[in-house]
């Protein structure tokens, strides 16, 4: 049987009456994609559903997709996402991809709007963040990043350790050099702080349906995305697939991140472009019921 749209659904229930006596789950199951569009945070950071993660196996200035690729591969795997409506680049000086950033925006001359970067620091300092922001701006070539997170904060008093870096972030947003804040968070402590944060914008969380190097049990984490959420955080979940551990079970961890709402966008990091048709195919499937 072909699937009913909306507006068909809505057409021929009006035939039978009020349109307001249609119970909210009796409409058809919605079609979810990668390329799905969302604003989020108090900034309204425009964001595709999936991220493109450039930090594999990250560290020391390098990642699997910058060791396997380089800069102009992993801009040209930008692009090809970028033509199929993904257009949400999670970066991290600890990956060295700030470089891959400068090479997509120049490969083609990307319209900048029209694309989300994201990119983390491990500045505390507001010394260090003015000398960070400075130099990940001329690396990346551009006038402003989108998200600038503070990277694997564990600590409960990170809103309090790192204040000068803070309060140079925002001094960065008033300027419009970055239009949105917040942490790379790794652990459940931290994330409670953040979900009441007034400074912060968006939140980078670890969730999938086994629990694999996430900062608790499932059942502790997703209670607190929603409190973020409920808080008007933006939340971007990543070690979706476990860092790789639940490569055998895609499907359900697809299906975890995108029908639990748990979050608004997630990141992956995709090494090829055949991971990432593969990725484009299966979640439209897997957010359909069985």
């Amino acid at each position: 049987m072909a699937r009913t749209n909306r507006r068909d659904f809505l057409r021929r229930s009006l035939a039978f009456g009020s349109a307001a006596a249609i119970p909210l789950n009796a409409w058809p199951a919605q079609v979810r994609r990668a390329s799905d569009v969302f604003e989020i945070g108090p900034t309204k950071v425009k964001v595709s559903r999936l991220a493109l993660g450039a930090g594999t196996f990250g560290g020391g200035a390098s990642s699997n997709q910058m060791r396997k690729l380089g800069a102009s591969g992993l801009a040209d795997l930008w692009w090809y996402a970028f033509d199929n409506g993904v257009f949400f680049w999670d970066n991290a000086d600890t990956y060295g991809s700030h470089a891959a950033v400068k090479a997509a925006l120049n490969l083609k001359k990307m319209p900048r709007e029209k694309v989300t970067i994201q990119t983390k620091t491990s500045a505390h300092t507001a010394e260090q963040m003015k000398t960070t922001l400075d130099r990940y701006l001329l690396e990346m070539g551009t006038d402003y990043i989108d998200v600038v997170l503070l990277h694997s904060r564990m600590s409960p008093q990170w809103d309090e350790l790192d204040r000068g870096a803070m309060d140079a972030l925002s001094a960065a947003k008033q300027a419009g050099k970055v239009r949105a804040v917040g942490i790379s968070c790794h652990s459940v402590e931290a994330m409670k702080v953040a979900a009441k944060s007034p400074w912060l914008d968006l939140c980078l969380c670890r969730i999938n349906p086994a629990g694999v190097r996430m900062d608790a049990p499932v059942e502790q984490v997703l209670p607190l995305l929603a409190e973020l959420k409920a808080n008007g955080k933006g939340v971007v979940g990543m070690k979706i697939l476990g860092e790789g551990q639940l490569r055998d079970r895609v499907d359900e961890a697809l299906r975890f991140a995108v029908n639990k709402d748990a979050v608004h966008a997630f990141s992956i990091g995709v090494e090829s472009r055949d991971e990432l048709k593969d990725l484009l195919e299966r979640i439209p499937k897997v957010s359909q019921p069985a």
